[in-house]
């Protein structure tokens, strides 16, 4: 088995839910937000206080990227 090229380290701490924050090693000065929005938060009925994108939001960025 070769060795692994890249292991990420990421804290995430919940805030209001759904509203939480991923601290990525390397990276902590500015943590990324993530929530509900759209049809995402219709789909579970969530009211958030601010909308902030989904984890599915950056999955679909980062296989178009």
């Amino acid at each position: 088995m070769s060795k692994p090229i890249e292991l990420t380290k990421i804290t995430i701490i919940q805030k209001q839910p759904p509203h939480r924050q991923a601290f990525i090693k390397g990276f902590e000065d500015e943590p990324v937000d993530y929530g509900v929005h759209g049809g995402v938060k219709e789909f579970y009925g969530a009211v958030p206080e601010v909308e902030y994108p989904s984890t599915l939001d950056h999955i679909v960025a980062a296989a178009g990227g």
